[in-house]
């Protein structure tokens, strides 16, 4: 996913590290806006792949 707003992402990525849940989002669910922050606030963790499912090998 392509970040628009740096500042936004930064925004989730603090907040994260502030320990707030992922819930204090403040952007409107489905806008640019809530997936940047969104988008900062994941950045640590590992990219998951939901097209197919895990091996057990």
């Amino acid at each position: 996913m392509a970040v628009v707003s740096k500042t936004v992402m930064s925004e989730g990525k603090a907040a994260k590290q502030a320990g707030q849940p992922d819930s204090a989002n403040p952007y409107p669910a489905g806008s640019q806006n809530s997936a940047d922050w969104l988008e900062g606030y994941t950045y640590d963790e590992a990219e998951q792949n939901t097209d197919r499912a895990e091996s057990d090998t």
